[in-house]
C-alpha cells in the first residue's frame, strides 16, 4: 500500500529516527471550521504536538497520493478550497484514482494512519449514531472503523449533536473500549459530561499506552477511544448547548440537509447561534487533545511492541 503514501520531510525523518508520530485529520480544516481559524488552528495544533515531544502528521489526499504530513501551503489549500472532498472509507479509492483534493474524516484518517504505521490519532470528536437513526439509519462510518482499524483515537468524546447513548452501545457491541481521562464520565465534545460513563478511567499516558499495547498484543484488532474532556474553563453549559443543538437539528431538517452535509451544517449553525462561542470551545478541545495525544504517542514509543498488530 506504500505506493499511495507520500511522507513529508518532517514525518519521513521522524520515521527514520524512530520518533513518536501523531496523526491529525484534515476535515476539521476543510469542513469543520471557517477560514482563517481552520488554518490557524491546524498550525497551532501541530506546534502543540511538537512542543510535547512528538511529530505531527496531518493527513489528506492530494494528486492521487495520501499525504502523511502537510506543508504550510498544503494546509492553506485545504483551508481555502471549496472543492475539497470529505473523504471517508468508501471515498478513498475514488479520490485517489481521480486525483481529487480530499480531506480525511476520522475513519479515513485511521485507515491512512494504520497504513503509515502510526498508532495514535488526534481529532476533535468522533462521529456516531445520529439522533433519529432508528428511521434514518444515519450512523457514522467512524464507528465501524474503530471496530476494525488498530489506531488509538484521542478525542473529546462524541459530538454533542449525536445520540451519545446509542453511540456507546454500538461501540460496546463491537468491542471498542472507551477510556476516559481525568474523570469516570464520558465527555460530550462541547461539555465535560454527557450523563454516560466510560468503560474505563486511565489518567496517565503511561497507563493508556499499557492498555493499548495489551489489547493489540492479545490479537484484539480495532481501535481505542481515549476520551479527553474539554478544559473546564472553555466548556459550555449542558442545558444551553442542548437548546442550540435542538434548534440546529430543526433547521437541518427544514432545509433537507442529509448525509455528509449534516455534521458540518450543524457545527456551523451552532456557531451562529452561540455567537462564535462554540467555535472557541471547539478550538480549545482540539488543542487539549493534541497535548494528550502527543504524550500518549511518546509513552507508546517507549514501549516496544506498542504499535498495532
Amino acid at each position: 500500500m506504500h505506493q499511495f503514501l507520500s511522507f513529508s520531510h518532517e514525518v519521513a525523518a521522524a520515521r527514520v529516527a524512530g520518533k513518536p508520530i501523531v496523526a491529525l485529520e484534515s476535515t476539521i480544516i476543510s469542513h469543520g471550521m471557517p477560514y482563517p481559524q481552520n488554518v490557524h488552528t491546524a498550525q497551532e495544533v501541530e506546534q502543540i504536538v511538537r512542543r510535547n515531544g512528538a511529530v505531527p502528521a496531518t493527513i489528506a489526499v492530494m494528486n492521487g497520493r495520501i499525504c502523511i504530513g502537510l506543508s504550510p501551503e498544503q494546509l492553506e489549500l485545504l483551508g481555502t478550497s471549496p472543492d475539497a472532498m470529505k473523504v471517508s472509507r468508501r471515498d478513498l479509492p475514488y479520490a485517489l484514482s481521480q486525483g481529487k483534493l480530499g480531506a480525511t474524516t476520522v475513519a479515513a484518517t485511521m485507515i491512512c494512519a494504520e497504513l503509515a504505521g502510526i498508532g495514535v490519532f488526534v481529532t476533535g470528536g468522533i462521529g456516531g449514531v445520529h439522533r433519529g437513526a432508528a428511521t434514518s439509519f444515519d450512523i457514522s462510518a467512524d464507528l465501524q472503523e474503530l471496530a476494525r482499524t488498530s489506531v488509538a483515537v484521542v478525542c473529546a468524546g462524541v459530538k454533542s449533536i449525536l445520540d451519545i447513548g446509542l453511540t456507546l452501545e454500538y461501540l460496546e457491541t463491537h468491542g471498542v473500549p472507551v477510556v476516559s481521562v481525568g474523570q469516570s464520565g464520558f465527555p460530550a465534545f462541547f461539555t465535560r459530561e454527557s450523563g454516560f460513563q466510560a468503560d474505563f478511567r486511565l489518567d496517565t499516558a503511561a497507563e493508556q499506552a499499557a492498555f493499548i499495547q495489551t489489547k493489540w498484543q492479545l490479537g484484539l484488532k480495532g481501535g481505542v477511544v481515549i476520551a479527553n474532556p474539554v478544559p473546564a474553563a472553555q466548556a459550555m453549559p449542558e442545558l444551553e448547548i442542548e437548546g442550540y443543538i435542538e434548534q440546529a437539528l430543526c433547521d437541518a431538517h427544514a432545509g433537507g440537509v442529509t448525509g455528509k452535509r449534516v455534521t458540518p451544517f450543524l457545527l456551523a449553525r451552532i456557531k451562529e447561534l452561540t455567537g462564535g462561542r462554540s467555535l472557541a470551545t471547539n478550538i480549545a478541545l482540539v488543542k487539549n487533545n493534541a497535548k494528550a495525544g502527543a504524550m500518549l504517542a511518546c509513552a507508546m514509543n517507549e514501549r516496544p511492541g506498542a504499535r498495532a498488530a
